[in-house]
């Protein structure tokens, strides 16, 4: 790295930062000594591909006191900086998570967060270790995590779920994660631990008929079925294996005459470990990978190459001297880009599949990534994750995935902005329809959605939503609602003025056994099903304090009116 000094403004902080786009950060325990005797440490930056332009890599909180400085004095200082060679993210990441991490002791997801980040830009589970200090096997461990559902992650980072139930889950499926992790936050139900949440997520021995990638009308075997027909298993596992590893082979030699490179079955419970791998098209020599679970699913992972490939094909290429100076490779870019612009201008059709691959895949200047629908309260969660309307999302989104040949994410947007990821999803999408492309972006928008915005009222206000049809109060609602004098404004809705005036000295547990009762007809009230509470349709019970649902409904009111 070369180290010079840059004036700070010719300085920003670059999206590649660990800690970029986060809140500004305290800078009362530096501002002192940098008042005093400047910046003693360099930043670690890089070009930014605008001539006597630098992007900080690590160093922001260095660079925003020098900025408070500045202003301060009315004059702008020069810092110390040590320059990266342009374009190397791995390089530029590997400073970020260094710099950051070294001020606490990272616990197991810092650790795999960070790691991931250094591995999509291609470091390698070996170097990744000696730049860490680490072994390679602490590395592939926290690696593995990437293998787990969003909702196990988070559980697993609150503490809520041992270590050897991780290490079960990691080699599951996503659709046995899910299975689990219904089981897991019940409270009828116990899901399994340890050794024995292993036994359960690689079947336990049985096989279930719907593993089989052969028709079953073709199969001569006993087939168990339970009482209600709902679960059916293969009585015979050696006879199911020899029809099960027939079906692998016909589909290994069909995906071998496609164009792919090589198609490799791998030995029947060994684990595909993506990030030993970089994504690859055929044209590029991509490889497919054929995992067979000992419970009988098959994972087909399309699109790989093994990453000491990659290395070796990019340290080749380092050899050669570059046609264009990095003043030049601005200027060819930039035309380019000028270009690109205006010709899509009367390409819809492609702008808005190039859209829709951004919205998915991400770009350095665009970010499109799914609502995290945080409850307060567990009971809350609970209750969104049981209701109609996320159902209905989580269906579309597995035919979404399907669509998009994706592998059963967890979410379709959130993308890291792989240039080589939304070229492939680009490609994916020249090849279907303008209804198909309709049905995606729709998602999109669905899944970004923000909680608590006026987007969600500029719905409800366009589409007239029947909150009725995708919900009904449940426990987690009643355990919610405290307020006496709102609970008696409810019963007077649900059950006439006279009820709600004989009980208004009654306990609020009272009251709300009336809008039970209500609700369901039952103890000889006449039954109001659709009733919901006023909030939901974006009214208040009064004047003050109103949510923030109605407030925004009542704002953007004037906006649509006829």
């Amino acid at each position: 790295m070369e180290l010079a000094t840059i004036p700070l403004e010719q300085l920003k902080v670059s999206a590649l930062n660990m800690r970029a786009g986060r809140k500004a950060p305290p800078l009362d325990d530096i501002l002192p000594s940098i008042r005093e005797r400047g910046v003693l440490v360099p930043l670690i930056v890089r070009p930014n591909g605008i001539e006597n332009e630098f992007e900080i890599v690590a160093g922001r909180r260095r660079f925003l006191a020098s900025s408070a400085v500045a202003k301060e004095r009315g004059e702008s200082p020069a810092l110390p900086c040590h320059i990266l060679a342009a374009g190397d993210d791995a390089a530029a990441v590997e400073a970020s998570i260094l710099e950051n991490t070294a001020r606490l002791e990272p616990d197991e997801m810092q650790e795999f967060e960070a790691f991931k980040k250094l591995n999509d830009k291609g470091k390698s589970v070996e170097e990744i270790a000696r730049v860490f200090g680490v072994t390679e096997l602490t590395v592939k461990r926290r690696l593995a995590l990437a293998n787990l559902i969003a909702p196990i992650r988070k559980a697993y980072a609150e503490d809520k779920i041992d270590g050897g139930t991780i290490t079960a889950l990691t080699l599951a499926s996503a659709e046995k994660q899910r299975e689990w992790f219904e089981m897991f936050r019940s409270e009828d139900m116990r899901a399994p631990r340890g050794s024995a949440a292993k036994r359960w997520l690689l079947g336990g021995g049985e096989i279930a008929t719907c593993v089989a990638l052969f028709s079953l009308d073709d199969y001569d075997g006993d087939i168990f079925e339970d009482l209600f027909g709902e679960k059916s298993i293969f009585a015979d596992a050696e006879k199911f294996w020899n029809f099960q590893d027939a079906a692998i082979e016909a589909e290994r030699e069909t995906l071998a005459a496609s164009g792919w490179a090589k198609v490799a079955v791998l030995p029947r419970g060994q684990h595909f470990s993506r990030w030993e791998y970089d994504q690859a098209s055929k044209k590029e020599g991509g490889e497919v990978f054929i995992e067979v679970r000992h419970s009988g699913e098959v994972m087909i992972h399309k699109g790989y190459a093994p990453r000491r490939k990659k290395q070796a094909e990019k340290a080749s290429d380092k050899k050669a001297r570059p046609e264009c100076s990095a003043p030049l490779e601005n200027y060819v870019d930039l035309h380019r880009h000028a270009a690109a612009r205006a010709a899509m201008l009367k390409h819809q059709g492609v702008a808005l599949r190039l859209l829709a691959a951004h919205l998915i895949i991400g770009a350095p200047n665009i970010t499109c990534a799914p609502d995290p629908q945080r409850a307060r309260k567990e009971e809350t969660a609970a209750s969104i994750a049981a209701s109609k309307g996320e159902a209905a999302i989580n269906a579309e989104r597995a035919g979404i995935a399907k669509l998009l040949e994706m592998d059963e994410p967890a979410h379709i947007t959130g993308g890291n902005g792989d240039g080589w990821k939304l070229a492939s999803l680009f490609a994916r999408l020249l090849k279907l329809s303008d209804d198909e492309i309709a049905r995606i972006l729709t998602f999109v928008m669905a899944e970004c959605l923000a909680v608590g915005h006026e987007a969600v009222e500029c719905l409800a206000k366009t589409l007239r939503l029947d909150l009725g049809a995708w919900m009904a109060p449940d426990d987690a609602f009643f355990d919610l609602l405290r307020d006496k004098a709102i609970i008696n404004a409810m019963v007077k809705e649900i059950a006439g003025s006279e009820v709600a005036a004989a009980n208004a000295g009654e306990p609020a547990k009272v009251q709300k056994a009336i809008l039970r009762d209500c609700l369901e007809g039952r103890n000889g009230r006449e039954a109001a099903p659709n009733w919901r509470p006023a909030w939901l349709h974006g009214l208040s019970y009064g004047d003050a304090g109103k949510p923030g649902a109605v407030r925004r409904a009542e704002k953007i009111a004037p906006l649509f009116v006829a």
